[in-house]
């Protein structure tokens, strides 16, 4: 029938649900408003693309709406009052659609033409439709040629419909936007905390498009998220996404619902790579835990110092709905190695705003509470907030700030006695957290090892570090015996504008338990700059349980690396005379360099262009001799006085 009679069926008073995202459908909902014998009606829906013209205030009292997440075509009726929200976690959706909590009378959907068995799929959008047509009395779908037949629980029997109708509309379509430079800069922090094999919820917006890019090099990766765009078909055919590590439906792509373009629902056609599943299935934080690194990526408006994540309202105004946040952050919470991450961009888009705030708007809804949140992104940095007190969540979260709201942020927690009075100020100069400086290998045992810039909220785990030395590795590092670090030292050695001052800290795991975060500190590499020389004074501690692995040499030349970036010109050093494997770490990495003794230290001294040119120098002997053309080289050349002391290099 045309939709015109098919709407016919809809009654005064009666609850309608709306198919979701870009499966709306389209005739009907027209067909509806244009109805004017149907007043009084309640209209549901989760995210919808296309229009909404039952919202718009020239139908008084003909409809209204409830939205159980809000989008773009309906925010303005929600902030005016006249249309509903229902906060709600998008998991339970189904069930209070089947308890009858929430009422569905009639069920608008759009379906793929049934197939031989006379079963019509759902396509694109699962999610809560399943079940409110299971919910609803009367079942009123557009047949669709263009609606691609998916895979999993899609599927629908024509005896469940009570009219049809036929559409030929091209499917509604999300248009991709081109990432800007803050979106790929958070992105490309998220990716440092993505390992090989995990599995990965993120949710709608720019971040899985910035994303993308910075998986390319990723193994083995699999997804099972609420919400699908193009970005996936990209991740499979670069061979990044396979499902292979999946604990669950291994091999698959689960997911409840795509919103893209055509490239997007022409792969998902009949494709059984996908899994289309209710939302009841793929968001329940108890399924999404049973997956091993479940990493799940969402963001926020506002985030405070304590780690709280408001993301459905600016204030009392109402923006989007709890949606999939909680359900996926929970779940990440629970997985094994599972990482719950909120990506935010520092600012509002004029730099006018903090994001990161002392304390959320006044009616500001929280939708992840501070003990969920795991990981706090921007394009400053990544904030590890699980397990941290207040004053260190304060302090993460204050590093990775735009630079020009630091001082003002930590006026504001001092203000609170979320940290000391005497908190050294954030840099408001410098770099950002250089991403780039993260890496990991192993240690001779078999150790695995993060070595990542330290951090302000670095404090405890640099406090730890210290006494886990014993008194000569005290000594041998500072020249002096100490029993402690002022609380003015400790902040100075974390408080880094990562420019003129880093700090490169070698981290394991406290534990053998899988999942547990790189987070033992067992040594330290750092450098201050003096600007009138373009040297730079380093300095490297090992703990003591991990020397003679090489680890300090590891430490030693990725700080130089570091360095090299930077256009500094080299390094100076000072070291106690006795300290044989500093000396020798620094002879391996640093040749040719100068070095006096002076009142039982060596104060050294060596430029990295000088380093460059030696080496290029031994390649050509060392080709030579290989060639039969020449002798074994010489270099470096050990003089009487380093002989005697083989901790000393040549002069």
């Amino acid at each position: 029938m045309t939709a015109a009679q098919a709407v016919r069926r809809v009654g005064s008073g009666d609850h309608i649900f709306i198919g979701s995202g870009c499966a709306e459908p389209q005739h009907l909902v027209r067909a509806l408003v244009e109805n004017e014998d149907v007043v009084e009606g309640e209209i549901l829906h989760i995210l919808t693309l296309g229009a909404a013209p039952y919202a718009d205030p020239r139908v008084p009292g003909r409809f209204r709406h409830n939205a159980l997440f809000i989008g773009a075509n309906v925010r303005e009726a929600v902030d005016a009052g006249l249309a509903d929200y229902t906060p709600v976690f998008l998991s339970e959706i189904p069930a209070l659609f089947r308890s009858g909590r929430i009422e569905i009378d009639v069920a608008l959907i759009t379906v793929a033409p049934p197939d031989r068995a006379g079963y019509a799929s759902l396509g694109i959008s699962v999610d809560v439709v399943k079940s409110a047509i299971e919910a609803a009395d009367v079942v009123l779908a557009e047949v669709n040629p263009a609606m691609p037949r998916t895979h999993g629980d899609s599927f629908v029997h024509v005896s469940e419909i009570d009219a049809f109708v036929e559409s030929d509309a091209a499917l509604l379509e999300l248009p991709r936007l081109e990432p800007d430079a803050v979106s790929r800069e958070i992105a490309r922090n998220v990716a440092s905390l993505i390992p090989d094999g995990a599995t990965l919820q993120m949710g709608i917006g720019e971040m899985p498009d910035a994303l993308t890019p910075f998986l390319a090099g990723k193994h083995d990766l699999g997804i099972h998220t609420e919400m699908l765009s193009d970005f996936i078909v990209d991740l499979i055919e670069g061979g990044v996404v396979t499902g292979r590590r999946k604990n669950i439906h291994k091999g698959k792509v689960v997911t409840s619902f795509c919103m893209g373009s055509r490239r997007l629902y022409d792969y998902v056609d009949d494709n059984p790579v996908f899994e289309f599943l209710g939302v009841d299935r793929v968001n329940d934080p108890f399924v999404i835990s049973r997956h091993d690194d479940m990493v799940a990526i969402n963001s926020a408006t506002q985030v405070d110092l304590t780690g709280q994540v408001c993301a459905e309202s600016v204030g009392h105004q109402s923006f989007s709905g709890i949606g999939a946040q909680a359900d996926f952050i929970r779940g990440a919470s629970r997985s094994r190695g599972g990482k719950p991450i909120i990506a935010i961009r520092s600012t509002d888009e004029n730099d006018a705003v903090s994001r990161i705030v002392p304390a959320l708007s006044g009616g500001t809804g929280i939708v992840t509470s501070r003990g969920d949140v795991h990981y706090v992104v921007t394009e400053y940095g990544v904030a590890s907030l699980h397990g941290r007190t207040v004053r260190e969540r304060t302090l993460a979260l204050i590093s990775i700030a735009h630079p020009s709201f630091r001082q003002e942020l930590l006026d504001a927690a001092k203000a609170r006695r979320y940290v000391m009075p005497s908190q050294l100020p954030m840099p408001e100069s410098g770099r950002p957290y250089p991403i780039e400086a993260v890496s990991e290998s192993l240690l001779k045992d078999g150790s695995r090892v993060l070595f990542r810039p330290l951090r302000p909220d670095d404090e405890r785990a640099l406090r730890d570090f210290f006494h886990s030395h014993s008194d000569e590795t005290v000594y041998l590092r500072y020249g002096t015996p100490m029993k402690r670090l002022s609380q003015k030292q400790v902040q100075r050695f974390v408080t880094l504008d990562y420019d003129q001052r880093m700090a490169l800290g070698a981290f394991v795991a406290p534990s053998d338990a899988r999942g547990s975060d790189l987070d033992r500190l067992i040594g330290i590499a750092r450098y201050d700059l003096d600007p009138s020389t373009n040297l730079a004074e380093c300095a490297f501690v090992v703990h003591d349980d991990f020397q003679g692995q090489g680890l300090g040499t590891q430490l030693l030349q990725k700080l130089m690396r570091y360095a090299r970036l930077r256009r500094i010109d080299g390094f100076t050093a000072q070291v106690v005379a006795r300290n044989v494997r500093m000396m020798r770490a620094f002879a391996r990495s640093c040749s040719p360099m100068t070095s006096h003794l002076v009142e039982g230290n060596y104060e050294l001294s060596f430029r990295f262009s000088q380093i460059d040119k030696a080496r290029r120098q031994e390649a050509r002997e060392g080709a030579a001799l290989a060639a039969g053309k020449g002798r074994a080289p010489d270099w470096p050349t050990a003089t009487p006085s380093a002989a005697d002391d083989p901790g000393r290099p040549s002069g």
